[in-house]
C-alpha cells in the first residue's frame, strides 16, 4: 500500500484533507501532528488512518518508510497571528517545514505545502502570485513573515521534489475549526453570539473610506481548499506558488447576514472597536488573483458562493455539532 502523508493533520485544514482523502477511497494515511490537543484530536474520529506519528519524528519516520510515500500534503503550522514570539515560528514554519522539502527532495516526493496570505501584508503589491512579488512584500506579522520567508527560501532552491506547489490560503473557513478558539473563523464565533444573543458583534471601521462591516476578505469554505489540494496533486500542473481563495471580496457584513438567514433570525448587529493589539496590522481588504490557479493550471470547478459556504457550514455542520 502507498502512503499518503498529511501535517497538521489533526487540524482544521489537515482534517478536512484526510476526510477528502477518505472520500476518493484512500485509505493509507499517515497522520502527523503533536496529537496534544484532545478537542482537536477529535477531528480525526471515524476516518480511515493507516498511522500516527508524532511531528517530531516524522523525517525519522520518512528516512525509514520513503520508499512507500505517493505524496506529502504539509498542512501543519503555527497559524495565531497573535502570536509575536519568532522563535516559535522559525522553530514550526520555516525550520520544520525546510525539512520537509528537503526531505521530499531527497526521497523524490511530491509536496503540497500551506502557505498564507498573510503573505501579502496590508496588499500594497497587491495579491498576484507571481514568484517576482514575494521578495517585494511586507507581511503584518511574525505568522505572515514565516510563511513568506519559507516561499523566499523554497524559490531559491535548486533542488525541489519532482513536483511541488505551495498554496497561499486566504480566509478559510468550514467544519472541524472547533478546537481554534480566538483564531477560528468569523462564521463560528457569529453562530456561537446568536446562539446566546441573538446578535453578532462585528468590528468598527477605524479607516476611512470603509464603512462598519464592510471589511472586505476573500473568504473560502475549507470543502473547496482540499478540493484543489487534491486536484493539484493528482494533475501535478507547473511546480509553483498558487493563491487559493475564490477571488471575489465580501464583506464581514455579508458573511454575518449569511449566517442569521441560515438560522433564520433576524439581523441584529453590534459594532466593537477593533482591538488594538491587531487594530494597527489590520487587513481591510483581500483579493486573490487565481488567474493562475484557473488558467494555466487548468482548475475547473466553480467554487462555492459566500452564501452558498455558510449555509452548509452552519445548517449541516454547526447546528448539529458535526464534523467533517
Amino acid at each position: 500500500m502507498a502512503y499518503t502523508v498529511v501535517t497538521g493533520a489533526a487540524g482544521f485544514i489537515g482534517s478536512c484533507m484526510v476526510n477528502k482523502l477518505n472520500n476518493k477511497g484512500i485509505t493509507g494515511i499517515i497522520v502527523v501532528d503533536d496529537f496534544g490537543n484532545p478537542l482537536k484530536n477529535h477531528n480525526l474520529d471515524y476516518k480511515a488512518i493507516t498511522g500516527h506519528v508524532h511531528r517530531d519524528e516524522f523525517c525519522n519516520w520518512l528516512q525509514k518508510h520513503h520508499q512507500k510515500v505517493a505524496a506529502v500534503y504539509h498542512l501543519g503550522a503555527r497559524t495565531d497571528t497573535t502570536e509575536f514570539n519568532v522563535e516559535i515560528f522559525d522553530r514550526l514554519n520555516l525550520n520544520y517545514s525546510k525539512q520537509v522539502w528537503e526531505a521530499c527532495t531527497l526521497y523524490h516526493i511530491p509536496l503540497i505545502y500551506a502557505s498564507s496570505a498573510a503573505t501579502y501584508g496590508m496588499g500594497e503589491q497587491g495579491y498576484s502570485d507571481d514568484h517576482a512579488m514575494v521578495e517585494k512584500l511586507h507581511p503584518l506579522n511574525p505568522y505572515g513573515e514565516s510563511k513568506n520567508d519559507f516561499d523566499k527560501w523554497v524559490l531559491k532552491q535548486e533542488k525541489t521534489p519532482p513536483f511541488w506547489a505551495g498554496m497561499k490560503f486566504f480566509n478559510v473557513y468550514g467544519p472541524n475549526e472547533y478546537h481554534k478558539g480566538r483564531m477560528a473563523s468569523v462564521i463560528l464565533h457569529a453562530f456561537k453570539q446568536i446562539q446566546v444573543t441573538r446578535r453578532v458583534k462585528l468590528f468598527r471601521s477605524h479607516r476611512p473610506g470603509f464603512a462598519d462591516g464592510m471589511q472586505l476578505r476573500d473568504f473560502i469554505y475549507v470543502k473547496d481548499v482540499v478540493d484543489v489540494l487534491f486536484f493539484m496533486m493528482h494533475q501535478q500542473p507547473e511546480s509553483g506558488l498558487y493563491n487559493l481563495g475564490t477571488g471575489k471580496a465580501r464583506a464581514f457584513l455579508h458573511l454575518a447576514n449569511a449566517v442569521f438567514h441560515a438560522l433564520e433570525i433576524p439581523e441584529m448587529i453590534d459594532f466593537v472597536d477593533t482591538p488594538l493589539d491587531i487594530r494597527d496590522k489590520y487587513q481591510y481588504f483581500t483579493e486573490a488573483d487565481m488567474g493562475k490557479l484557473t488558467e494555466s493550471a487548468g482548475y475547473p470547478t466553480p467554487f462555492y458562493t459566500l452564501e452558498e459556504g455558510v449555509y452548509e457550514y452552519v445548517t449541516e455542520f454547526l447546528a448539529e455539532k458535526k464534523y467533517y
